[in-house]
């Protein structure tokens, strides 16, 4: 799996995850009982993340989309 975005921003990332699940292309959120459970101070923001074969794809619909500021860098 590699990682995308790492935000604790809840509305970015469920506009992101349905955008590529949209798409076609499997995600996953990791850290988010985490982030609820250190009480949402901010400290573990969550992780999008998708199968490694579906990357590249994924990084280039979100730049076309204008997520492209919210990819982590390689």
């Amino acid at each position: 799996m590699i990682e995308l975005i790492r935000t604790n921003d809840i509305v970015l990332l469920g506009a992101v995850e349905a955008f590529l699940r949209g798409a076609g292309i499997h995600v996953f959120v990791a850290d988010g009982y985490m982030s609820a459970l250190e009480g949402s101070v901010g400290a573990l923001q969550r992780r999008l993340l998708v199968a490694a074969d579906a990357a590249e794809e994924a990084r280039n619909l979100l730049r076309e989309a204008g997520f492209g500021g919210e990819l982590r860098v390689d």
